[in-house]
């Protein structure tokens, strides 16, 4: 058995005037949803054998912020091709994750994040699983198992999705229509 928890970077600002999209970092309300998912998965008792992120300013910034609020350093390895990655990719990274790692984290971006949740749950009428069609927010975090030995045999239409939780679900303010 093994679970990928999929983590979207936290709303970022784009009215700080970086050069590159890379380097944007996060706004207020963005570092406030990312602490409250990290005590939200405190509380849910997860824990990661392993964390793989985007090296992109705004990913860093949100496992911070994660990682307050989860009260402990999620000790991430950053790996440059989750940067804007595409599910097939996505995919890819996930087939060469460790066999020893029971438990993964994947911190990235859309569209790729909701893209490889949709190829990897089957589309069998799961309102979870709706709700990520519809919009995979930042900082939505998507939770799934895979009744596999080995990363490696991660296939389309193979995983259950146990939850998917976006922060206007844990705090009404942090939804899309507030500052």
């Amino acid at each position: 058995m093994k679970t990928l928890t999929l983590l979207r970077h936290a709303k970022s600002g784009w009215d700080d005037p970086v050069s590159r999209d890379f380097d944007r970092p996060l706004n207020p309300k963005g570092q406030r949803a990312a602490q409250m998912m990290g005590r939200h998965m405190k509380s849910l008792g997860l824990e990661f054998d392993a964390v793989t992120a985007s090296p992109a300013a705004r990913v860093k910034e949100t496992l911070e912020h994660v990682g307050t609020g989860y009260g402990s350093d999620l000790a991430p390895g950053w790996d440059q091709r989750l940067y804007l990655a595409s599910a097939a990719t996505l995919l890819d990274l996930v087939r060469e994750l460790p066999d020893g790692a029971e438990r993964v984290l994947l911190s990235g971006h859309n569209p790729g994040l909701e893209e490889l949740v949709l190829l990897l749950v089957p589309d069998d009428r799961n309102p979870a699983r709706d709700d990520v069609e519809t919009k995979f927010p930042t900082a939505s975090l998507a939770e799934m198992r895979f009744d596999v030995g080995s990363w490696e045999e991660v296939s389309p239409g193979r995983a259950e999705l146990l939850r998917f939780v976006r922060p206007r679900d844990l705090d009404p303010s942090l939804g899309p229509d507030t500052p």
